[in-house]
Parts: structure tokens; sequence; C-alpha cells
């Protein structure tokens, strides 16, 4: 899982880096354990955003890790202001994702936080599908010193997807078929409920900046795009109405249904709710393409 490897990596990289520092807000202590670079702010969520700006300035490579909502959506005038306006590169690791602690209720849940990263200029943004994707796309994270939010996910692909974290067509369809794009951990019920259809299929984890030129290679000369994000529902759908400006095409945007699901229940409850599992993709599929 992504969760304890993070944990590993992000140890063993605070040992090797002298130049790595990590603040948390209470979350994942223990895990890091003590160590003279790991700063545990307390539930005080805006101060580990402030630190990790100061830190920055000293020249150190700060990570700040919680559940998404108290590191995104809690903190954003400080994400907005003292690391975006000040020009300080941090790496923000997320856990939670948009549901996957949906026992604790609508606090830990965060469907809404790439689109508020999105709205903010200099952000790179990482949705890994698989625990090898998350290992590689944190150490080039760790090697810049660029604003990154990477995300976490207790969901899985069933296998890590070999690139750059750009675009990569997995199956290619006949000239003209409909394109369906998988971000992140939604790949694995994608390719199930397209297993006997023509359409082409392709992945995504790196979806800030969005790779626009690499949208148009796929499409071809198709005019039909699924986008399947595993949060906010339609929050990259002006990217790729961006990258089509120019030409007619048709749009179904999935992605977590912007409505407060009120009952408890598992991840993968929620993400059937949602419509995100492989029969839900499915059923909007066949709508949409008729």
């Amino acid at each position: 899982m992504m969760r304890p490897r993070f944990y590993e990596l992000i140890r063993a990289e605070l040992d090797a880096n002298e130049r790595l520092a990590v603040v948390t807000a209470e979350i994942g202590t223990t895990p890091i354990g003590p160590h003279p670079r790991h700063f545990n702010v307390g539930i005080r969520e805006q101060l580990m955003i402030g630190v990790a700006a100061g830190l920055a300035l000293e020249g150190y490579r700060p990570v700040a890790h919680s559940y998404a909502p108290f590191l995104v959506e809690r903190p954003y005038e400080f994400l907005k202001l003292d690391l975006g306006h000040n020009d300080l590169g941090a790496v923000l690791v997320s856990t939670g994702a948009s549901y996957d602690a949906s026992h604790e209720g609508r606090t830990h849940q965060a469907p809404g936080d790439v689109a508020a990263l999105a709205a903010l200029p200099g952000w790179t943004v990482h949705v890994p599908g698989h625990v090898g994707e998350m290992e590689w796309l944190l150490r080039r994270a760790l090697a810049t010193d660029d604003r990154v939010y990477l995300r976490l996910t207790e969901e899985t692909n069933h296998a890590r997807v070999d690139g750059d974290g750009g675009l990569v067509v997995l199956r290619r369809g006949a000239e003209g078929a409909p394109l369906v794009l998988a971000v992140g951990p939604t790949l694995a019920p994608v390719l199930e409920a397209t297993a006997d259809l023509d359409v082409t299929v392709a992945y995504l984890t790196t979806v800030r900046p969005f790779p626009r030129e690499e949208l148009r290679a796929a499409l071809g000369t198709g005019q039909e795009v699924v986008l399947v994000e595993p949060y906010l529902v339609g929050t990259s759908s002006a990217e790729v109405s961006a990258a089509l400006e120019d030409r007619p095409h048709r749009l179904l945007a999935l992605g977590v249904r912007k409505e407060e699901l009120r009952r408890y229940g598992t991840g993968l409850e929620h993400r059937a709710a949602h419509g995100l599992d492989a029969a839900g993709v499915r059923r909007s599929l066949g709508a949409f393409l008729g």
C-alpha cells in the first residue's frame, strides 16, 4: 500500500539527504519516528505549511504530510501566500484521497483537493494509481525545488504503468474511436468496463500541468472523450476543452459527484455510489456512446 511505503521511503530519505525536512501535524508522526528534521507541529495545519515555507527559505526541501483535507483545504490561504506568493517549493503528500477514510466521516474526505490546488499557479499534481508509481514520483519530486502535490490512496490498479507520469496509451481503438482517459486508481475499473468496447484507453498520473498535446495525439481523429478522475467530477474538463478548442468534440466527465454521502461505508461502497466502479463506468459509457 502507498501510505506505509511512503513512510519507509521518507524515513530513509531523512537519513540519507541532509537537505530534506518533514513537517507533520500529528498525522504520520509515529511511522516516521523522531528525527532532528522531522517537525510535528501538533494539530495546527496552517502552521505546518508556514513552517514548511520557512524551511524552504532556509534552503531545505520540505515535505508536508497529512490527510488531504488538513493538507490542502484547511491551510489553503497559506499554500497560496506562504508558498505560492513567495515562490517557494515544497512537496505535499496527502493520504485519504477522496473517500478512503469514509469511516471517519466528512471531515476526512477531500474530493475537491486537486481542483483547489489547480486554481493556484505553479503546482505539479501527481495522482499515482500504484505503489510503484508513487515511489518514482516521490523521488522525482524530492529532486526538484518545485511545488508538488502527491496524492496517495488506498485504491490501486493491478500493475504499475511504466512512464514518466505523462499520458500513456494502453490500448488503441479503431481510427476515430472514442478516447477513455483514466486518471490514477480509476484505471482498473476502466479497463474492466471497456474490455469489449472499441475505444482507445489512455492513462495519466501527472494531471497538472495537463498534457494537452498528448491528449490530442491519443484522440487522433476521434471526437469523443471520456474523462475518469478519482476526485471531484469535472476537475480537468476545462483542460480537455482547451486542448480541443479548435475542433468539434464531445466530453463525458466522470468523477466524485458534488454531493455528500451521509452514510458511513467502505471505500468500495463510496466508489460504487459515485459510479466509479466498473459497473458504473460501463453504464455511463453506454449512455454516452449509445
